[in-house]
């Protein structure tokens, strides 16, 4: 029997076959969830809709989850088709391109850094308060996060401080939503090429720098991301919650570099 038979799951941040959420979404997919979808602007709107027919969904809904009206109005349009589901996935994040090139402390600004941290963290609690009512007991809510949380990462800058503060946000929501039967936990991933990570300098390095030191010597896959997603968001993983789970080929347990590799 599939995993995730008879659940609906609702996926944000899908922007394209190489995006994360794609391969989340191929896996909910594949294990028997009904999806739903969300898009930023109507440019992503029509990319969406195309790829949603690989879903067989035609739920396709608008969300600036900068503004609390448009993440609000999100769930009064999905009520309409769901009375209730069984969680979501945050796959959204965004920094000006200027915040994620050079120096750190001589890039960083008040505005970017707080944009960021509104659109990339807060934005996962924001959706959470918004549907709460509507979660079914033994929901899962699922976002993604990175080492460079943990680490300082060249280029990543803020990027890095709002990791941190989503991985805080996922401790947090667990602890308020857990007596509701609801669970929130985080995976972090190791770097794939996909349309948000083209805008950090040198990611083509950090590819290889990865793939070269991890364990299994490879970057991973948008495919094997999905699979933990869809493990966490089915019964199987009814115990774990509030955690941050690495699906970077064990890169984040190596301490040091091997030059002969």
């Amino acid at each position: 029997m599939a995993l995730l038979n008879n659940k609906r799951i609702l996926v944000t941040g899908m922007a394209s076959h190489r995006s994360i959420a794609y391969g989340i979404a191929q896996a909910l997919y594949r294990e028997g969830a009904e999806l739903a979808f969300t898009y930023h602007t109507n440019k992503l709107k029509l990319r969406v809709q195309d790829l949603s027919k690989n879903f067989d969904s035609d739920i396709i809904l608008p969300c600036d989850v900068s503004e609390d009206f448009c993440i609000d109005q999100l769930f009064v349009e999905l009520k309409k088709k769901w009375l209730t589901f069984d969680g979501f996935v945050h796959a959204i994040a965004f920094a000006p391109t200027e915040q994620l090139k050079g120096d750190y402390v001589d890039t960083v600004t008040r505005e970017g850094f707080t944009l960021s941290h509104s659109i990339g963290s807060y934005s996962f609690v924001g959706i959470a308060k918004a549907c709460r009512s509507m979660l079914n007991n033994k929901a899962s809510l699922v976002t993604l996060t990175y080492l460079g949380s943990m680490r300082a990462i060249p280029h990543y800058n803020v990027m890095g401080l709002v990791k941190a503060s989503l991985e805080a946000n996922t401790r947090y929501m667990a602890n308020a939503m857990g007596p509701e039967g609801i669970r929130v936990n985080a995976i972090s991933c190791g770097p794939v090429r996909t349309l948000a990570s083209s805008g950090i300098k040198n990611f083509k390095r950090m590819l290889s720098f990865c793939q070269r030191q991890s364990p299994i010597r490879r970057n991973v896959s948008i495919e094997e991301i999905g699979n933990v997603a869809a493990f966490l968001c089915s019964n199987l993983s009814s115990g774990i919650t509030g955690e941050i789970i690495y699906v970077d080929g064990g890169f984040n347990i190596v301490s040091t570099i091997d030059d002969e590799k």
